[in-house]
């Protein structure tokens, strides 16, 4: 019997992410046996830092690559928007399996319909730099206030220190079934206001380079379309050069033959949100200009 050892952290989304795609291997393969190890990543176990200061991406995958590395499991399941943009030697991402919403959303304990709405001075949470200066650019007068924790921690925290909101993606409050607690309403924000993380919502499978059992297993779970939007996102955070450090957002949609892509990148003193389209067929090159051109516009500021 075939097997496949997967590795995880070790968080309810992160556990829930797996089984998904454990699932969808063994319809596919029946005769496959599966597995999960849960393995505890620096991003997990230090929790009373801020993110932007704690280095880059790879504090939530370190660990988990390590084991990939060694032998120790096969596969691992992460969210994309986790992943560094360049990955260590001998280990390359399989397919996109799943995705779900890539919005931010708004939780609140107030009766709101739109962050428009939010009482002045309204204390928000948030650990993501790339949220927060959105955030202000649309409310001013808001307080953000840093957070760290797995999803439901960090709604918990809300609800207990009394904060008008808290920014959350929108894909683990769906896959974790949070969007109807009665304690809070959920509001999407629209990507045309906060743009999200490159690759926020989808699901990403890194794998060790030259393994062909676990690359032909895969072939099953990959979807073009998606593996054409979670390329341009991800290429554009490698051009821009993004991290922890600095606010980078992006989002490609698909509308007929042509796909849009839009970026976003800061420094410390603004913020550059650009466009650009192209035709499929047409768009390998469309995230490093878009990244260019968006590096000139803050370079000639």
């Amino acid at each position: 019997m075939m097997e496949i050892k997967i590795g995880t952290r070790g968080s309810r989304l992160a556990i829930y992410q797996t089984e998904l795609v454990m699932r969808k291997l063994k319809e596919a393969h029946p005769e496959l046996d599966v597995s999960m190890k849960i393995i505890k990543t620096s991003g997990d176990l230090i929790t009373d830092v801020p993110l932007a200061k704690m280095g880059d991406k790879g504090i939530f995958v370190k660990e988990i690559e390590e084991q990939l590395l060694s032998g120790e499991i096969d596969l691992s399941v992460n969210s994309m928007k986790d992943m560094p943009g360049i990955l260590p030697d001998g280990l390359c991402l399989g397919c996109c399996p799943d995705s779900v919403d890539p919005r931010d959303a708004l939780v609140t304990p107030h009766t709101l319909s739109d962050l428009s709405d939010l009482p002045q001075g309204s204390v928000i949470a948030t650990g993501s730099v790339r949220r927060e200066r959105q955030l202000l650019a649309i409310r001013p007068d808001i307080r953000v206030e840093g957070i760290r924790g797995n999803v439901e921690t960090r709604i918990q925290k809300m609800l207990d220190r009394g904060l008008d909101g808290i920014i959350l993606a929108m894909a683990g409050i769906k896959r974790l079934g949070l969007d109807a607690d009665e304690r809070y309403r959920v509001i999407p924000i629209d990507e045309e206001l906060v743009l999200p993380s490159p690759c926020q919502g989808i699901l990403a499978l890194e794998m060790r380079e030259g393994d062909e059992k676990t690359a032909v297993l895969l072939e099953s779970l990959r979807d073009d379309e998606l593996e054409l939007r979670a390329g341009l996102e991800r290429d554009f955070l490698i051009h821009i050069h993004g991290g922890c450090h600095a606010p980078t957002g992006a989002h490609a949609r698909l509308e007929g033959d042509t796909v849009h892509l839009s970026g976003l990148f800061g420094n410390d003193d603004r913020l550059v949100r650009k466009n650009m389209s192209a035709k499929i067929g047409e768009h390998k090159d469309l995230a490093m200009k878009l990244a260019q051109a968006i590096g000139e516009d803050l370079k000639h500021d």
